[in-house]
């Protein structure tokens, strides 16, 4: 489960060989939640809403990095770092 990001307490992983849809997965502390790359829905878990709007905003602007993070991953390839929010 490689990390791809971390800022301001949030750690973004995607896991290989994962199910379908692309997704990835966003932990805070102990709360964690799962987000549908395509739409940015957040799919599953318990996130504050404050952590989920910054997760959403990050991955608005990553979208295109995070899926082609998705397709190396599911191709047993390590996934690349992508820029945190700033």
């Amino acid at each position: 489960m490689p990390e791809i990001c971390r800022f301001l307490g949030i750690v973004i992983q995607i896991f290989y060989d994962d199910h379908n849809p692309p997704h990835f997965h966003a932990r805070y502390g102990s709360q964690k939640g799962t987000f549908d790359i395509r739409s940015l829905n957040m799919i599953e878990g318990n996130l504050p809403i404050k952590v989920r709007n910054l997760v959403t905003e990050w991955a608005d602007l990553h979208r295109e990095e995070l899926l082609k993070d998705w397709e190396m991953a599911q191709s047993g390839e390590v996934p690349n770092k992508i820029d945190p929010l700033v």
